[in-house]
């Protein structure tokens, strides 16, 4: 991904803003499983955000990459 962002003068690569925008996404699954009471379901708390975590991220760089890419 060739894109950069601009922030007062620090170049940060565009993949950080993938990060901030995949966070937030999950900071809203984990709220709403939380409250469906789905968490009493899980094994491993932590284990499983991550890995929300990372699929978000990935899905959210795919479709990036996808509409740079047309």
């Amino acid at each position: 991904m060739p894109l950069e962002l601009d922030l007062y003068g620090v170049y940060l690569p565009g993949f950080f803003g993938l990060m901030l925008a995949a966070h937030v996404v999950t900071l809203g699954i984990r709220y709403f499983a939380s409250r469906a009471g789905f968490y009493a379901l899980v094994w491993h708390r932590a284990l499983f955000d991550l890995s929300i975590y990372v699929l978000v991220l990935g899905a959210l760089f795919s479709l990036a990459s996808n509409l740079i890419s047309q």
